[in-house]
């Protein structure tokens, strides 16, 4: 159940996917030996969802429980809901209901009125004032935080309300504050892997290294599934330590469990340079500090409530040269200035390109790599000149033009994201070897590299990033269909996972999608997604399973507005030869893009919306352009 929107303050950033918090842990990078860990103040390399984490074990469990008076006094043992609730009446819980009804449909502002009506029929209704101040979130209103602490003062007992508090506290990086309160939650629940994977998070902000190595010991001993992350900040911990076995351990259970995150290839950089600097460091100084321990299927619908209520919130926009659903909003994570600068990247004299943002180790300049394709009467123009195309970005020509080259001649990074939920079985077989061909076709074999990954409920990579196309047709054959929809976690997923890949220059970073664009259980929304692509600089393509060739439901829509929103294009097939044609469109449409690079003229550091406008001209006639429709500027680091 999804309680936050991409309209949220500052926080949301974090609450949602709580990336890159400044995290300070040495000088390591600096000194060229990890180059691809960079834990300092503008670091890029923690991935930990909160917001799913406390979704999946609270609100969604009230919602359904709260009417089961039996198990209340259970969920009061194991921190669901608080003591005081128990006393909760008749009207307090019929208005909370319909509040968690509101919020399954991302109507957060409707939800707030009977939230509000149920604390006024029973005031300490602490399942009630959390949820409140979630809403409040969703909207950007600051009286979020005093909803958590009046439960929180409510019910000391409760550790909900502290848990919400430290993420809050994490969210404007007081790590102190973060500290205090998640130690609260984890003392109130002390085996309970989310609050202390948070914990972990914020003693290493705090600078408490030793501590945070212990507590990402404590979150190994429990049953810890979606929690490797936690191994990655103790990585994080161990090198500000400079305990580079401890570093290399926690790295390597990071990999174990979980091998196709989107950070495990930076983790295996990492550990090639750890491998590298045993033979290149003296062994009396390798370890001088040591600081620690050594689904069911659910019915789909392509006109539903849920799918109308999130292209409502994006506007459906996709021709439109500016965003106006974007305009003013703040970047998707505020607390990082590389993924803000998506497309825009900081280029510098040493660096390590991953690709849509850059490790830097130097001092940052702004520029903006965007890919785009032209076409003519539905067939693509690939021998366009810089003199063919205007640029205007944020309404302004571009300062300077750094470089202008066909996509052909740059690496591709190619993600195959395939639908294999209940809703696309009929096809299913023919679309898997219909994929496979694709595959084949649009990898070069030799600088490119592809991963395969289906979704259902949750999202499976069943082959991990790599050049040979036998082993992606191999992992596409793994695919089985069956199962619930959640495909904005999935493309969200997938964009994350091309973004964090580690490079040593550009890519170009593309997404296709092959669904019929329906989706029943996604954490994200639309809008989320959308930015998500957005400020990881990946281009998506849809192709839908459907058996309409054209735009006619709201899952199609989903499925346009995706594509469109960040550069790519929707494929409507209808039948299966079609289907297989199009895919062999799509291979020409991906090799015939462009890539311009430029500083942007007046560029400032202030995380705002910057609308991009491409126009392409050849012998006085207009070409279309297929461009993303803009970009969230970074934000400059902190002091």
């Amino acid at each position: 159940m999804k309680l936050f929107s991409a309209k949220t303050l500052n926080v949301r950033s974090l609450l949602w996917t709580l990336t890159c918090l400044l995290i300070a842990s040495g000088n390591l990078a600096a000194q060229n030996m990890l180059p691809f860990m960079n834990a300092g103040p503008d670091s890029a390399f923690a991935q930990v969802d909160f917001a799913q984490m406390y979704m999946d074990t609270t609100t969604r469990e009230q919602k359904k429980n709260l009417e089961q008076v039996s198990q209340r006094k259970h969920l009061v043992e194991i921190g669901v809901i608080s003591a005081l609730d128990l006393d909760a009446p008749d009207k307090a819980r019929d208005e909370y209901n319909r509040a968690a009804t509101l919020m399954k449909e991302q109507n957060a502002k409707a939800a707030i009125t009977y939230l509000q009506k149920a604390i006024s029929a029973y005031p300490k209704f602490i399942t009630a004032h959390n949820p409140l101040g979630l809403a409040y979130l969703e909207l950007g209103d600051t009286h979020a935080k005093a909803e958590f602490e009046e439960a929180a003062k409510l019910d000391p007992k409760f550790p909900g309300s502290f848990l919400h508090l430290g993420m809050l506290a994490l969210s404007s990086n007081d790590f102190d504050a973060a500290d205090s309160n998640l130690e609260k939650a984890a003392g109130l629940t002390p085996n309970d892997p989310k609050t202390l994977a948070a914990l972990a998070f914020a003693q290493n902000g705090d600078h408490k290294y030793a501590e945070a190595l212990q507590t990402a010991d404590r979150v190994h001993a429990l049953e810890h599934r979606n929690f490797a992350n936690v191994h990655y900040v103790a990585a994080a911990a161990a090198m500000a330590l400079e305990n580079y076995a401890e570093m290399e351990r926690q790295l390597k259970l990071f990999l174990d469990e979980a091998p196709t995150d989107p950070l495990a290839p930076v983790a295996r950089k990492n550990l090639d340079a750890l491998e590298h600097r045993k033979t290149s460091t003296p062994a009396s100084t390798a370890n001088r500090k040591q600081g620690g321990a050594a689904a069911a299927h659910l019915q789909t619908f392509p006109n539903s409530d849920r799918l109308k209520a999130q292209l409502n919130v994006v506007g459906g926009e996709t021709d439109n040269e500016n965003c106006e659903t974007c305009k003013d909003s703040s970047p998707p994570d505020t607390t990082t200035e590389a993924y803000n600068a998506a497309p825009t990247s900081t280029s510098v004299s040493t660096v390590y390109v991953r690709a849509g943002a850059l490790f830097t180790i130097q001092k940052a300049i702004d520029e903006t790599a965007l890919f785009f394709a032209v076409s003519s009467h539905g067939h693509m123009v690939s021998d366009l000149q810089l003199s063919d195309i205007q640029i205007r970005d944020d309404k302004k020509p571009p300062g300077k033009i750094l470089e202008f080259i066909p996509q052909s001649k740059l690496p591709l990074r190619l993600a195959l994201l395939i639908d294999t939920s209940g809703s696309v079985q009929d096809r299913f077989a023919f679309e898997k070897r219909a994929a496979g061909k694709f595959v084949q076709k649009v990898l070069n074999g030799t600088s490119d590299l592809g991963f395969v990954a289906g979704f259902s409920g949750e999202t499976t990579v069943t082959r991990d990033f790599t050049a040979d196309a036998t082993e992606l047709r191999a992992g596409i054959d793994q695919l089985k269909s069956g199962g619930g929809t959640s495909l904005f976690d999935a493309v969200t997923f997938s964009c994350r996972k091309l973004a964090e890949y580690p490079e040593a220059g550009r890519a170009a970073l593309v997404l296709v999608v092959v669904s019929d664009g329906e989706d029943n259980s996604s954490h994200r929304s639309l809008e989320q997604t959308i930015e998500q692509a957005e400020s990881s600089g990946v281009t998506i393509y849809s192709v839908s399973t459907s058996e309409s060739a054209s735009v006619q439901t709201d899952a199609d829509r989903v499925l346009q507005v995706l594509a469109e929103r960040s550069g790519g294009e929707a494929m409507y097939p209808g039948d299966m030869i079609t289907f297989e044609k199009s895919l062999d469109k799509l291979r020409d449409l991906i090799r015939s893009r462009y890539l311009v690079a430029y500083k942007p003229a007046d560029f400032a550091p202030d995380g705002k919306y910057r609308p991009i406008h491409v126009i392409a001209e050849r012998d006085g006639k207009h070409l279309q352009v297929h461009v993303r429709k803009g970009y969230y500027a970074r934000v400059a680091a902190h002091p």
